[in-house]
């Protein structure tokens, strides 16, 4: 079976958050979990990934099999930003 473009770019996206974006994410929640609070660099960080699942969310909607983890990864985005909400309202 022959990979279109769009399905090559797909790969790459979801090899890079896997690879890349995934670990970073995890540390930020066992971060916030552990009440502290996230720097400017991870919040922006934090935004970039949610622009692009966001960008993503089409590309997924065509490829069930990858619904679950995306969906994981967004419940997870959402537990770390309450989360570090919650710990800068605690700190001021």
């Amino acid at each position: 079976m022959k990979l279109t473009n769009e399905d090559k770019v797909f790969t790459v996206l979801l090899e890079r958050f896997d690879k890349q974006r995934l670990p970073i994410i995890k540390n930020l929640k066992i971060k916030v979990d552990n009440g502290e609070l996230l720097d400017d660099l991870e919040i922006l960080f934090l935004e970039e990934v949610f622009k692009d699942a966001h960008d993503l969310l089409p590309k997924v909607q065509k490829h069930p099999e990858f619904e679950r983890i995306f969906s994981q990864a967004i419940h997870l985005y959402h537990e770390i930003t309450d989360q570090a909400l919650k710990n800068t309202k605690n700190s001021s």
